[in-house]
């Protein structure tokens, strides 16, 4: 589910095909306003690049009840008066993911098959003339910092995956500080209401959930949803467990420092980030929790295996953003050159340990309980010692 960042709609995509539904949340009261795909064929035993390629992709406008879709049709636009093609767009444009810039003005979109996604690039579309810019690779959302001034996304490998800052402009202005995540498979990133912390679901192997302290990007919580990734073969009981957590079940609601979760008993945790103290809320009794998101006004929207939609009203509301997170972040970071190599330039971090360019070029131990990503740049480094 994807909320509106200021507006009381949601859109949701459907689990067992490729429909998008539009709700109205006005009055605490959800009502369905627009649903495409109904009828399309199911996913079925489809799964891999596969089902990647069919799910839809969607992306609200920051101001306006604008959400623009990309499914097996196109790239439409569905506004309150209707749906229409999308006006702009370069011809054969065909996306895998969308996003809004923070004030509206673009639509940033990556990567396009008709662009040779390996050389990192990505389409910066100004939505008044329709002009097309490049712009650097990204594949995973674009989240964008409460307090303004930021945004985040993920470039993904199999091997690691770099979560990028930037700030935004026509084009997103890649800053030398990242995270680099394990493997690859995550989801965009989550900040929370006062801008403090994310959290970041992934990946294609588990269901790690990690949270960040922000501006630090210390790590704060790492741990594993359901079983971990067996050291050996994986079994049907394994799969089976792993398949019925849902990969988009996290949300800071408007209380500074708690994460809730969706588990697949129906329940819902509240996590103080801070004191790491759980709590369980029975919410959905015989029924999984497949989906969760907050609305601009702190509601959380919780979405239930049998397709009902539960809203957890009774929050109070955020208090702003502290743009001096932002500010304090910009002022140790600066812009990566256009062109040049982010291998060069990027300041990385784990949230434990921090490598300034060219440190691991030249990395040469590791042990055997460090990422994946960092045991094979070690053992390239090293071959043929």
């Amino acid at each position: 589910m994807m909320c509106h960042p200021r507006l009381p709609l949601i859109a949701a995509l459907d689990s067992e095909r490729p429909a998008v539904r539009v709700w109205d949340v006005g009055g605490q009261r959800l009502r369905e306003v627009w649903r495409a795909g109904a009828e399309s064929d199911v996913y079925g035993d489809e799964h891999g690049w596969a089902k990647f390629q069919r799910i839809p992709v969607v992306a609200w406008h920051p101001d306006q009840p604008w959400l623009v879709v990309k499914n097996e049709d196109g790239v439409l636009l569905w506004t309150p008066s209707g749906l229409s093609e999308l006006d702009g767009l370069p011809p054969g444009a065909s996306y895998h993911n969308l996003a809004f810039s923070p004030d509206g003005s673009t639509l940033w979109a990556a990567p396009g098959d008709e662009i040779n996604s390996w050389e990192y690039s990505s389409h910066a579309i100004d939505v008044a003339s329709g002009a097309v810019h490049a712009g650097r690779h990204w594949d995973t959302g674009v989240a964008v910092h409460p307090a303004g001034g930021l945004v985040a996304t993920l470039s993904s490998d199999q091997g690691a995956t770099h979560m990028l800052f930037a700030r935004p402009s026509q084009v997103m202005r890649v800053l030398n500080r990242a995270l680099i995540l394990d493997a690859d498979g995550y989801r965009t990133p989550v900040f929370s209401s006062d801008g403090r912390y994310f959290a970041i679901r992934g990946s294609a192997y588990e269901h790690t959930l990690e949270v960040f302290e922000f501006p630090t990007l210390r790590r704060v919580l790492g741990t594993v949803l359901g079983e971990p990734y067996p050291s050996d073969e994986v079994s049907d009981e394994w799969w089976e467990q792993h398949e019925a957590w849902s990969a988009h079940n996290i949300a800071f609601g408007t209380r500074p420092g708690v994460l809730w979760i969706g588990t697949p008993a129906g329940t819902l945790i509240e996590l103080d980030v801070g004191t790491q103290e759980a709590v369980g809320h029975d919410l959905l009794a015989g029924a999984g929790i497949t989906a969760l998101s907050a609305t601009a006004t702190g509601e959380l929207i919780v979405a239930g295996g049998a397709g009902e939609l539960v809203l957890v009203a009774g929050f109070p509301a955020a208090e702003p953003a502290a743009g001096s997170t932002v500010a304090e972040f910009l002022a140790d970071a600066s812009d990566i050159p256009d062109g040049g190599n982010l291998d060069e330039h990027l300041i990385l971090t784990d949230g434990t340990r921090t490598w300034q360019p060219g440190d691991l070029d030249t990395a040469s131990a590791a042990a055997d309980t460090d990422p994946t990503w960092l045991r094979l740049k070690v053992a390239i480094n090293t071959l043929g010692e």
